[in-house]
Formats: C-alpha cells, structure tokens, sequence
C-alpha cells in the first residue's frame, strides 16, 4: 500500500513516564539513541519506553560483514529497530538494525515526529486550561489515541469536523475549545493518497462493458466532496485505483468502498471476479 504519511501509531506516552505498555512487542519497530557501543555489540535507549534498552548484537547490525561496528553505529545516533526476542522476566530487548527496511526507517522517524509535535500541541491546549502534560493525555490525550489510533490525526480531523466531534465523544467543551483553537493555528492539513492494484475479470461476451459499468459505479460510489478519487487502466485486468483525501481516515474509508463496489458489480455476471491488492514502496 503506498501512502504519503504515516501508518497508524501503537502509542506509548514519552513524557510524564505513562506508558500503555512496559515492553515492545516481538516485531514491532522501535526508535531510539544508542546509549553505549562495545566491541559485541549497541545499547540502545527505546524513546518510546522510558527507562528501557535494549541491545542489537554485532551479528544484526548490517547484512554485511561488520569488522569494527564502530563504523556502523555510533554513542548519541538515532536508530530505527526491530524487535527480535523481549524477556520481560529479565528485562532483556534484543533489537535488529539490519532487518528494518528503508520504508519501515522511514515510516517509524515520521511517526516519531508525528508523535511529538501532537504531544506538544497538546501541552499548549493543557496550558490554555492550567493541566499538566499528564493531565492532559488522561483527559484527553488517552481518549482520542483510542478513538482515532493516533493524537495527530485526531487533530486534524478536528479540524476538518469542527470541535463537536469531540463533544460526541464526552470530551467537555472547554478542552474542545482548547484543542481546536490550537489544532487550527498550528496544523496545516495537506492531502494524502493511498492506492492499490484493483483486478477485474469476467467471462460475459460483453465483458469489456461490464467492466466499465463496474468502474463508473465504484467512481460514483466516493460519498465526500473533498475526496478525490482516480482509477487508471494498467494492462488487463488491473487498473490503480488512486485517492487523495485531506485525512488518512477518510481515505482509507474511500478506497475500501470504491475497490468494494467494483468487485461486487462483476460478481454478478458470469464468471466474474474481482480482488484489490495494496501495494507497498
């Protein structure tokens, strides 16, 4: 699937030491700074986990060989990890760098971004209304992480809805307010694409018709003005359906329901099917 902002976060506090989990799961991607090199291997601070570490051995540093890991990895570098083998018992993370792919770098330092710039704009509509950083994501910050899957979105989605959606969801009117005001004034919404690879086949005489009409009706099938969609013909049977939208939410609702109706219309004729794959970078 190729997208122009970040996968949903599984959210963990930085400040405040208020963490939803204690541990990374196995396979997760971690950010952190290396706190110490040695000979064997980096000791690596998780930033998403306060006060844990963990350790990627000499042998998961880089696919290569790695005579001195020295010039790999070095004291104060921020690193993107996987998780290979968590002992909570013992308190021990084992961490991969080779095994992260550049898409996956590269989604986790814009997640990571992402999630301190909302934790900040949340600070500044806590201070609008005397709360501490803790307070606020007690209040607020905890119950739209659950609701929308990350704190950023949740703003702007705010601001795309006006600040009754989150009195819809119990949150009181004057941290409804706070957040909007400070959601409008500090986030720029910039649209976002996802797409993928639709496929179509039938055996009608008249398939080429058939196909058409299932394209002209997942087209009619978008319900937001603001949401753009595009299908393109890529070589028989695949076309790409692309949207862009203003928020990741809505588009993702757009492409499920545009790639849905178009398989749904050919299955009605003769051996007619239909899939949609999500390609990735």
């Amino acid at each position: 699937m190729i997208y122009t902002i970040s996968i949903k976060i599984t959210f963990k506090i930085i400040l405040g030491e208020i963490m939803r989990k204690d541990f990374p799961d196995e396979g997760e991607i971690v950010i952190g700074t290396v706190i110490d090199v040695k000979p064997f291997g980096a000791f690596v601070e998780l930033l998403e986990y306060p006060k844990k570490e963990g350790m990627v051995h000499i042998s998961e540093v880089s696919s290569g060989w790695v005579k001195n890991i020295r010039d790999f990895v070095k004291k104060g570098q921020r690193v993107v990890a996987k998780v290979m083998r968590v002992n909570k018992r013992k308190g021990q993370i084992d961490l991969s760098l080779k095994r992260v792919t550049d898409q996956q770098r590269k989604a986790k330092v814009q997640e990571w971004k992402r999630l301190q710039r909302a934790e900040k704009l949340l600070e500044f509509a806590g201070a609008k209304l005397g709360k501490s950083l803790e307070e606020s994501w007690e209040e607020v910050g905890h119950p739209l992480e659950e609701e929308f899957g990350e704190l950023y979105e949740a703003l702007e989605y705010i601001i795309i809805e006006g600040k009754d959606v989150l009195t819809e969801l119990g949150i009181s009117e004057e941290w409804a307010n706070a957040l909007y005001e400070v959601a409008k004034e500090n986030i720029e919404l910039t649209n976002v694409k996802v797409d993928g690879i639709l496929t179509l086949t039938t055996t009608e005489p008249n398939g080429i018709k058939v196909i058409k009409n299932a394209l002209r009706k997942a087209l009619k099938a978008n319900p937001y003005e603001d949401v753009k969609v595009d299908i393109r013909y890529i070589g028989a049977p695949k076309y790409r359906i692309e949207i862009l939208s203003p928020d990741y939410k809505s588009g993702e609702e757009v492409l499920k329901t545009v790639a849905n109706t178009a398989i749904d219309y050919i299955k009605k004729y003769k051996g007619g099917e239909g899939s949609f794959v999500r390609e990735s970078n």
